[in-house]
């Protein structure tokens, strides 16, 4: 019997599929494994086809798939090897979405509009994912729509130890985007050591997609170096106007932290022309070469997921990775 695995040992297997496959061999080299060879085919119509090339019999599965453009071409890869690995009895397959698409459609705002985000805890369901793993959701909500656990990340501790680290020296303010994302920023605050708050206060139109108006600021930025704070950047208009609104308030300096990186044209431009002075993101999305530029910095999510999949693989407390983080305060 030498050299067969009994039944009853955990097997924990790290999937990828192609969205982002850099960070994904990142987390396996902090679980210190390797992600499992697939084949995967595009066919001439643009159809899929997934094949594992190890046995998936009985294992503890984690597909990571970051919902990045062509967004809809990687969802569907993304669901398609959770049904390849439910079919080879995998034993427990937990979804890992860096990033969750169609997550700014968590609710109705005109008649007649879809649910997005729900539509796509549903099919992720369907296909046979037990659990989800995910940074930084766009609304806590979201958490709620998946029929199963969900592990809710935050990058604010790696964002913040960062911030911390570079500009404490400096007279600190946290500024929100928006009065939406107060709470987020109040998290920012605490863990910068108390740091006053400032928000934006902006108008969108309901018919316009990625458009605000950036109107005024609230609260005191005068001569205070700001942390705008957001949980992603798409075209990069709305912080932008943000920007410049602290910095016509009399800030001394902005800084734009963000956790995931959409960067759709033309946030690069408007990035690069922008009054920051640094541009801080995650990799929870791929930053190819032509979006990268001087002011960038781009931090690694990876030991957030790798520490996540460890807690789950090994029946632990995902919240336990937040509980000191949570509190303290630099």
């Amino acid at each position: 019997m030498t050299g067969v695995k009994r039944t009853n040992e955990k097997n924990l297997m790290i999937f990828s599929g192609r969205a982002h496959p850099a960070l994904a061999e990142e987390v396996a080299y902090q679980l210190e494994t390797q992600v499992v060879p697939t084949d995967f085919r595009t066919f001439a119509n643009s159809e899929i086809y997934v094949r594992f090339q190890e046995s998936v019999r009985g294992s503890d599965a984690f597909v990571i798939q970051s919902h990045t453009a062509p967004i809809n071409e990687w969802i569907m890869e993304n669901l398609i090897m959770i049904d390849a690995l439910k079919r080879a009895s995998a034993k427990r397959i937990t979804t890992v979405m860096p990033f969750y698409g169609y997550a700014r459609q968590d609710k109705k705002h005109l008649g007649r509009e879809p649910i997005s985000a729900r539509l796509m805890a549903d099919l992720f369901k369907t296909a046979g994912a037990d659990r989800l793993i995910a940074v930084d959701l766009h609304t806590e909500q979201i958490s709620g729509f998946f029929d199963g656990p969900v592990d809710h990340l935050q990058a604010i501790p790696i964002l913040s130890e960062y911030v911390y680290e570079k500009y404490h020296h400096h007279n600190l303010c946290v500024v929100s985007p928006d009065a939406g994302r107060i709470k987020v920023a109040e998290k920012w605050a605490n863990r910068l050591g108390g740091t006053p708050l400032a928000f934006i206060h902006k108008t969108r139109d309901p018919h316009k997609a990625n458009q605000s108006v950036a109107n005024r600021v609230v609260g005191d930025v005068e001569g205070r170096m700001c942390i705008l704070v957001d949980d992603m950047i798409d075209s990069g208009g709305t912080i932008c106007q943000a920007a410049d609104a602290i910095m016509e308030a009399g800030a001394s300096g902005v800084v734009i932290v963000a956790t995931h990186g959409i960067l759709s044209d033309p946030a690069v431009e408007r990035l690069k022309a922008s009054v920051a002075r640094e541009v801080v993101l995650t990799n929870t999305l791929p930053i190819p070469e032509e979006k990268r530029f001087d002011k960038l910095t781009e931090l690694s999510i990876a030991p957030l997921i790798g520490d996540a999949i460890r807690e789950v693989f090994e029946d632990g407390s995902v919240t336990s990775l937040f509980d000191h983080a949570s509190e303290r305060a630099h």
